[in-house]
């Protein structure tokens, strides 16, 4: 039984003018997923996020949110979705309090109580002005917004910057809740600890495409292994084989790179070095990832 998606693209593209945004974006994002969306900066996710909820005209191809068309159906989707965009801005003297309400009064719902639980957990005081607030507490406030109507989909856009560690932790604890209740949550993040911890899916892109899409705990299933060499042994003797990217090393004195090649042809040249000490392991999440940025 094929499970019903929460998001759905099919060669998404947007350009803007003649420069490109987001290209032949093919994604399938689970109801009830919990899912990172991985990329640096550029690499198109406040795009994708800003197509799907129809903030900009996509230039071609093909995508649902929660069953309804992004171009056809955007007020539906944006009344069942909440959005933390990556900037955050209100009205000019507007308190904090005045913002949670606004952002509840428009999708005619009574939030009071569940923002005031909110802002309690992450520490916001309701009465103080936005524009005063530091970066990190009206990130609190845009969270709140997106959170309080429980939404059945969560899509936040590089969510925790701005947030000390503490509240990092309280912010993922209300975001879990909320996928536990059945919310999708989808986020953005350059940061591959929040996305292997928390998330059960993710997919990395890179210059408006997706590169792997998968189950986190399969995304290390690519082929690559992390090759870490002790030795008076030059680099130059592995940056001619195929499938090698290499990696910062914990030691000065070590090699590392990734290898995706012939495991034969490898062990063939190690064999005939001066090796003090060699290990091969599964490469770390950020590793694959910078394994396909850097290639």
């Amino acid at each position: 039984m094929e499970k019903e998606l929460a998001i759905e693209t099919r060669a998404l593209t947007k350009f803007y003018g003649k420069s490109l945004g987001i290209r032949d974006l093919d994604l399938s994002v689970e109801k009830g997923d919990f899912f990172g969306f991985i990329g640096p900066n550029g690499a198109g996710k406040s795009t994708t996020i800003r197509t799907l909820l129809g903030l900009i005209r996509k230039t071609r191809g093909e995508a649902k949110v929660l069953g309804y068309d992004i171009v056809d159906d955007k007020e539906e989707i944006l009344k069942r979705t909440g959005y933390l965009p990556s900037e955050i801005w209100f009205y000019h003297d507007m308190k904090v309090k005045d913002a949670l309400k606004y952002s509840a009064d428009l999708r005619k719902t009574d939030c009071k109580e569940r923002a005031s639980e909110l802002c309690d957990r992450l520490d916001l005081d309701p009465n103080r002005k936005v524009e005063d607030l530091s970066l990190g507490n009206r990130k609190k406030v845009g969270i709140i917004c997106a959170v309080q109507h429980h939404p059945e989909l969560l899509i936040l856009d590089e969510p925790t910057s701005g947030l000390d560690p503490l509240m990092q932790k309280e912010f993922f604890s209300i975001l879990k809740e909320e996928n536990r209740q059945g919310a999708t949550i989808f986020f953005s993040s350059h940061i591959l600890s929040e996305v292997q911890a928390y998330c059960k899916s993710a997919a990395f892109i890179k210059e408006g495409k997706i590169l792997l899409s998968d189950k986190v705990g399969e995304l290390g299933q690519t082929g690559a292994r992390k090759v870490t060499i002790l030795g008076d042994v030059p680099k130059e003797r592995f940056s001619d084989l195929p499938g090698v990217t290499f990696t910062e090393s914990e030691r000065d004195e070590d090699i590392s790179f990734l290898y995706k090649g012939d495991i034969k042809l490898l062990l063939s040249i190690l064999s005939k070095e001066e090796i003090r000490d060699l290990t091969i392991t599964e490469p770390s999440l950020e590793e694959i990832f910078m394994h396909y940025y850097e290639s």
